[in-house]
């Protein structure tokens, strides 16, 4: 492993620059006082081994995170190669190249490699079982890099939304309502919603201590999981914005591409690392302003 005092003068490398994930990183890392680089496609390509290797050479980092992804669930579908290329052969090209260079390596997964076929929240140890091209390309990743690198870590996630960016669904939900704008969301969909300060913070303490495989992290409502259309109520009635222009529907209404598990609550086995999710939702109006 690496010593602590590597941590101190070595950067930690963020790969994924353009994203919400890998921007928080950068915002988390400067507060925290984590020396970091954040690295565009130009700077670092996951798809190119060279460009990989000549980056690990320049910057010797003692740990990366690749916040990098393609993260479009319904056009993963007509363009499979593609996404397969970013989130499979990318992050074992990574895996690959931080086992030969020592470096510690942080990658995410999804909720969206189980199929929602339970009605208790999915712990490490589940089967996997992808609905949908993107749950496979992430499958496909999480064997991948734990067999090229097993002190790899790799975090399952669930249903982003943050306060920095403007295209997470509590933002975009709260925006629609309160213009009066009708708004639509998934009535039997449960998932685990993730608040992404939250996330970034366990995820660099599990880093930092040096922790391994497979982890579930994600906030946790009274009920474990909650839907998306009560994720919007429970946000809109905190910022005290009407729901009268909730649409709330079956997901099979909603005219999705790729299918999605109606259940997808993420536990865990490991540890409960993350606030509750009416913490992290009263934090989200804290840290938007």
């Amino acid at each position: 492993g690496v010593g602590s005092g590597e941590k101190l003068t070595r950067p930690l490398a963020i790969v994924g620059a353009r994203g919400t994930l890998g921007k928080a990183f950068a915002r988390l890392c400067e507060v925290r006082g984590i020396t970091y680089r954040l690295l565009t496609r130009q700077e670092m390509d996951i798809t190119n081994t060279a460009s990989v290797n000549a980056v690990f050479t320049e910057l010797q980092p003692w740990a990366v995170v690749n916040a990098a992804g393609y993260v479009r669930v319904d056009d993963a579908e007509r363009e499979p190669h593609i996404c397969l290329k970013v989130n499979t052969e990318g992050a074992e090209i990574l895996a690959t190249a931080c086992a030969q260079y020592n470096a510690a390596l942080l990658t995410f997964s999804s909720d969206l490699v189980f199929n929602g076929a339970v009605i208790n929240p999915y712990v490490e140890t589940d089967t996997v079982a992808p609905l949908n091209v993107y749950g496979c390309s992430k499958v496909m990743a999480e064997k991948l890099v734990l067999q090229a690198y097993p002190a790899s870590l790799v975090i399952r996630t669930s249903a982003f939304f943050g306060p920095w960016d403007e295209y997470n669904f509590v933002t975009i939900a709260l925006r629609e309502l309160s213009a009066g704008n009708s708004f639509v969301a998934a009535e039997d969909a449960v998932v685990s919603p993730t608040y992404i300060p939250d996330l970034v913070h366990a995820s660099l303490d599990l880093l930092i201590d040096g922790e391994s495989g497979l982890w579930h992290l994600a906030n946790k409502s009274a009920s474990a999981g909650i839907s998306w259309a009560n994720l919007a109520r429970v946000a809109a009635k905190q910022a005290g914005v009407s729901v009268s222009s909730l649409i709330a529907l079956p997901t099979l209404e909603l005219g999705l591409i790729a299918q999605r598990p109606t259940y997808s609550v993420l536990g865990s086995d490991r540890g409960e690392l993350m606030p509750c999710l009416d913490s992290a939702i009263s934090r989200y109006f804290d840290d938007r302003s």
